[in-house]
């Protein structure tokens, strides 16, 4: 990245699972990270599969301008308000609630089909999709497993998309990269095609595609590697460090090039 791609960039969107978190922890240099991007007046979000209960907390606590989850269905960020500041709440129009009869029948169909998948925990609190653990917690399940349970959703007509830890399964038409436009735009006055170099996303895995394929100022922290039979459009750039240290390194770079 060039000093005068960085000096136009005026929003830093990360994944947060083994992209700024390391074996799911958020470490000491990521978060760092994330307050060091804040104070130099960009604007940080958060673009995750993890549930609505997390966003709740993370728009609230964490150095963040807003925080998208459960892949696109929802997006949460804080306004000034009376005497302290007020959270607020967007739902996608599109999105389905997770007791949907179809993602019923594609949980029973997954767990029964692959061995020691099982339902994630942070299930509880989701709204909208359904997250199938294959890799969070033991056993570790491998990939060619994950992708078995994506195409079961698929064969029974929902979306699904493949993270590091999980496979996220939903009904309705949108994404991470929807979202993130339309939050954007309505938020912050961003401008698809014109806008499109002010935008840096930073992710690891193949439901971060969308979002590698549409900035090209995406960058993938190393373990992104571990995907490319899944991913076809590869981030530009690339830290040579792993989760939340490569996340570390592409702000350190990120901030150097603009001369702070």
């Amino acid at each position: 990245m060039t000093s005068e791609e960085a000096a136009g960039v005026r929003y830093v969107l990360m994944d947060i699972d083994d992209t700024i978190t390391t074996e799911g922890k958020l470490s000491a240099a990521a978060y760092d990270t994330l307050w060091r991007l804040h104070e130099e007046g960009l604007k940080v979000v958060p673009v995750t599969g993890r549930p609505a209960g997390w966003c709740d907390l993370i728009a609230r606590e964490w150095p963040v301008d807003g925080v998208i989850g459960e892949n696109g269905a929802l997006v949460f960020w804080e306004e000034p308000g009376k005497g302290g500041r007020a959270l607020r709440r967007y739902f996608h129009p599109g999105a389905v609630p997770n007791d949907h009869s179809v993602l019923l029948r594609i949980k029973e169909r997954a767990l029964a089909e692959v061995p020691g998948l099982r339902v994630a925990k942070d299930q509880f609190a989701r709204l909208f999709d359904l997250a199938l653990d294959f890799a969070e917690e033991e056993p570790v399940l491998p990939l060619d497993q994950a992708r078995r349970v994506r195409d079961i959703a698929l064969e029974e007509g929902a979306r699904a998309k493949v993270s590091s830890i999980h496979v996220n399964v939903w009904m309705g038409d949108y994404d991470k990269l929807s979202m993130a436009e339309w939050f954007l735009a309505d938020r912050f006055g961003w401008r698809p095609g014109a806008g499109d170099r002010e935008v840096v996303f930073a992710g690891d895995s193949p439901n971060d595609e969308p979002m590698f394929a549409r900035f090209p100022l995406a960058c993938g922290v190393a373990n992104i590697r571990r995907y490319e039979g899944l991913i076809r459009h590869t981030p530009l750039f690339a830290a040579s460090k792993e989760s939340g240290e490569g996340f570390a390194e592409i702000g350190a770079a990120l901030l150097e090039k603009r001369g702070c």
